[in-house]
């Protein structure tokens, strides 16, 4: 019997049709259903998983259970972000089911839900693999999980100075950028982050790493893209004596001069991309690039 795991926060009321037809799906094609515990307790509180047999719930990585066929993600992107850090290395794919505002991750609509189901049903995707970030560094511990599908990012702790970046490529000196931070972005995340600072656009299945400058203080800094088989350093300072470093929807506080190392991680994230799917028409779509009537 093939297993499956629904990973979401919540519910929107507009949604909610969505959800009862997936629940349907899964019981008609006769799956084994697994759901994120506070997804359950909202679901079951608005009666929307009643005569739905849910095997068990799951709250994390460590209880996420084996041998699954798929985790689908409802939500945006974040929680698509989310449930990345719940698979981490154990290679079950993720599909997302977009219930937000753009949605380059999470890019099953809910009109195109029920076909999007019937292509599940009958096998009609590929499996894509899609490179993470790993940072880490000798003075400094990054909560958790210290991997990215997106971007790591450092960038200045409060609203008054710029702080500044000395980047070495292989231990080989780039630049100094004085900023308000710097990405460093994987092909999966030059849509996000880094290109609303004005990063490019990277197919998902390049090997490549970007490096982008949030609002650097010179006019002939621009964004860089190197390979992801680099080792790119960073060394920050900062006059406030600290800054802030994120990993895709995740931050924290780190204090000024810790040496940070960026990598590509060990292991790759699997997604399911279906036969009516591929990245340029979701670039056409998402970023409305057919408005222009010349098109």
């Amino acid at each position: 019997m093939k297993r499956i795991a629904l990973y979401g926060r919540s519910v929107p009321e507009e949604f909610r049709n969505s959800v009862v037809l997936i629940l349907d799906w899964v019981r008609n094609t006769g799956r084994e259903l697994y759901i994120y515990h506070p997804l359950f307790d909202i679901l079951s509180k608005s009666g929307l998983i009643n005569g739905i047999k849910v095997k068990t719930t799951f709250s994390g990585y460590n209880d996420l259970p084996e041998k699954l066929e798929f985790i689908m993600s409802v939500g945006g992107d974040g929680t698509f972000l989310e449930a990345v850090s719940i698979v981490r290395d154990k290679n079950t794919p993720l599909i997302g089911v977009h219930t937000g505002r753009l949605g380059f991750l999470a890019n099953i609509t809910v009109d195109e839900l029920q076909q999007s189901l019937e292509l599940i049903s009958n096998g009609q995707y590929d499996i894509e693999e899609r490179s993470l970030l790993h940072l880490r560094s000798d003075n400094f511990t990054f909560p958790d999980f210290d991997c990215a599908l997106n971007e790591f990012t450092v960038y200045k702790h409060d609203s008054s100075s710029m702080i500044s970046v000395h980047t070495y490529i292989n231990d080989i000196f780039l630049n100094t950028y004085w900023a308000d931070g710097l990405i460093i972005s994987t092909p999966t995340g030059s849509t996000a982050y880094s290109m609303s600072m004005g990063g490019p656009i990277i197919a998902p299945d390049t090997k490549n790493l970007i490096i982008t400058p949030i609002a650097p203080h010179s006019l002939t800094v621009r964004p860089i893209v190197v390979s992801d088989d680099s080792e790119i350093k960073l060394k920050v300072e900062s006059r406030s004596g600290n800054c802030m470093v994120s990993l895709d929807h995740r931050s924290c506080n780190a204090e000024s001069g810790i040496e940070f190392i960026i990598c590509k991680a060990p292991y790759k994230v699997r997604t399911i991309k279906l036969k009516n799917q591929n990245f340029f028409s979701t670039l056409r779509q998402k970023l409305m690039w057919g408005v222009d009537r010349r098109n």
